[in-house]
């Protein structure tokens, strides 16, 4: 909508997770340089937590777009899965023939067999589960076992938990102690700091195609900063409807007023909309960019 009129290639805003957009800030960095070490090293889980919207999706996706040719990744994104459908989720990421009606003895020997073969061809397994703290216990036990497997030198399987701050309560069942244990590396990602979001416009900004001048008054940043609490999430989300309002008048400068207004009109963890006739004249605002985008197109 706003594209043209900022001298963007696309919007740069955008909460789908594309790595051509991952920013390097020393949380998001720290993490990536974990998983791997902790990848290189074949041992144990991986643990990577998170509040919601602080870019674990979007890690994940770096991470299997950085390590190389010798590591097989296997993505789950949605793991609420029971142990049966959980490993049959498994051999098809491994593309792992089976039967119809496969029953559970050849299931797990299937992926077994499968695993012994990518071991013997030198490549490394990693299983990736986002949202992880949704996994049931009985299936966490379930991977648990699976990563038994081993030859002499190193682990068949590798698993890598991607979650909220949730997932360390789950961890702590009596049930799933011996899990627990061999996470050998783990790392939280923490929100973004007022300089760390200065440069992630910046760096959004740029892979957006954007060569101008200061689009975020500085007055604007600081407002995205306080009003996001530094989570990269709720940033786009804000950052996007400052670009929207500010095109709706013309302007070619995202001012705190704008921040203000999109901030207005964004519900986040720590408050609910305080003024809703002024979120609804958000909302109007917006609606009208999009007539004005219509007419001038």
């Amino acid at each position: 909508m706003y594209s043209k009129h900022f001298g963007l290639r696309e919007a740069p805003f955008s909460i789908t997770p594309d790595t051509s957009y991952f920013f390097t800030s020393p949380h998001s960095q720290e993490a990536l340089n974990t998983l791997l070490v902790a990848a290189k090293s074949g041992e144990g889980f991986i643990k990577i937590t998170g509040e919601v919207g602080t870019g674990k999706t979007l890690l994940c996706r770096k991470f299997i777009a950085t390590i190389g040719p010798e590591f097989v990744t296997a993505y789950i994104p949605n793991p609420y899965l029971e142990p049966r459908t959980l490993m049959l989720a498994l051999a098809d990421e491994l593309e792992v023939p089976l039967e119809k009606d496969v029953d559970q003895h050849q299931l797990l020997k299937s992926i077994t067999q499968r695993l012994m073969d990518l071991a013997r061809e030198g490549k490394q397994v990693l299983l990736l589960l986002d949202e992880a703290q949704a996994i049931p216990t009985e299936s966490l036990e379930a991977l648990r076992l699976l990563t038994n497997l081993e030859t002499e030198k190193r682990k068949l399987l590798q698993i890598v938990l991607f979650g909220q701050p949730e997932l360390n309560q789950h961890l702590q069942a009596t049930a799933i102690r011996q899990l627990a244990q061999r996470i050998t590396f783990h790392y939280h990602l923490g929100p973004l700091t007022r300089d760390d979001i200065e440069y992630y416009i910046a760096h959004r900004l740029r892979v957006a195609g954007y060569t101008g001048g200061r689009l975020f008054h500085r007055a604007a940043i600081s407002r995205l900063y306080k009003a996001s609490g530094g989570i990269p999430r709720l940033v786009n989300i804000m950052a996007n409807k400052s670009l929207m309002l500010c095109f709706g008048e013309g302007k070619q400068q995202v001012t705190r007023r704008h921040v203000n207004l999109a901030a207005s009109d964004t519900v986040t963890p720590s408050r609910r909309l305080r003024w809703p006739w002024l979120a609804a004249g958000v909302s109007l605002l917006i609606a009208a960019c999009g007539l004005t985008w219509a007419l001038t197109k």
